[in-house]
């Protein structure tokens, strides 16, 4: 009985330590999915699927919410307009394919921004905005306006994209040293392409947006969880040991005794 007992604790003591990593709770890893399902319905034209998963959505979140999952004002307001655009995209009769899926994507990234306890779906986008400013940059340095206002819009729908995400991920300094970039290109196209400013913002741009993909892709496990893996299972091990050791022990008198019996 002492020995099951001690296996019993042993095992408390490695999943209760672990219970703080746990991933999200069924309901709230719902609304997810429900997301994901809604891009994939826009993305084979199903857009009425899409509509009506939408709206499945909004009433899982108020049910997570009254559930005690707290969001900020900030997280709501994101969450709120990027579901309100993905409903549009659903219903619009008038809207472009590509633009339904950037909003439905959106909405995805947001969903999964709030929700992932690892690496953010968002920096995935890092490859075709890279390709996309890329262009864009050696466009600016060869003096192709042609080429570099097509990058130019290109580069700044995928932003768009993403946006929301990054402002739930990233800083406020951060978010906001990064518009201010952005913004300002935008707005002065012509002197991007004329002048040597121009090219140096290009230049910090890029190196900023590669700052914050880095940044987001780095390992972000915690190093004391490994700490809590490997303390708790040595108590295992131990408190184990121990009982297969008792154990070892009883066994080996019980032998002993019937040695000595047989002998008397």
């Amino acid at each position: 009985m002492r020995e099951r007992i001690a296996i019993l604790m042993a095992v408390l003591l490695l999943l209760v330590p672990l219970a703080v990593y746990a991933e999200p709770a069924p309901s709230v890893e719902k609304l997810d999915s429900i997301s994901d399902e809604a891009l994939q319905m826009v993305k084979i034209h199903r857009y009425q699927d899409a509509k009506k998963l939408l709206e499945h959505f909004e009433k899982e979140f108020l049910t997570v919410t009254g559930e005690g999952r707290s969001f900020s004002m900030d997280e709501l307001r994101i969450i709120t307009v990027a579901h309100d655009e993905a409903i549009e995209a659903a219903v619009s009769a008038t809207m472009q394919h590509d633009e339904r899926m950037n909003r439905v994507t959106k909405f995805r990234l947001v969903i999964d921004a709030l929700l992932s306890t690892h690496q953010p779906l968002w920096t995935e986008m890092e490859e075709p905005i890279m390709t996309v400013f890329s262009g864009m940059k050696d466009a600016a340095h060869d003096g192709n306006k042609e080429v570099f206002l097509s990058n130019l819009d290109s580069f700044l729908a995928l932003y768009n994209v993403i946006y929301p995400s990054l402002k739930i991920d990233i800083s406020a300094e951060q978010i906001q040293k990064l518009n201010t970039r952005v913004n300002f290109i935008n707005h002065y196209r012509p002197q991007v392409l004329s002048n040597e400013d121009g090219q140096e913002e290009l230049e910090a741009l890029e190196s900023d947006l590669k700052d914050i993909f880095d940044g987001m892709t780095e390992d972000e496990s915690d190093p004391s969880l490994w700490w809590v893996i490997i303390s708790t299972g040595s108590i295992i091990i131990l408190t184990l040991s121990y009982v297969g050791w008792r154990k070892f022990k009883a066994d080996r008198e019980r032998m002993n005794n019937r040695q000595k019996e047989r002998k008397n």
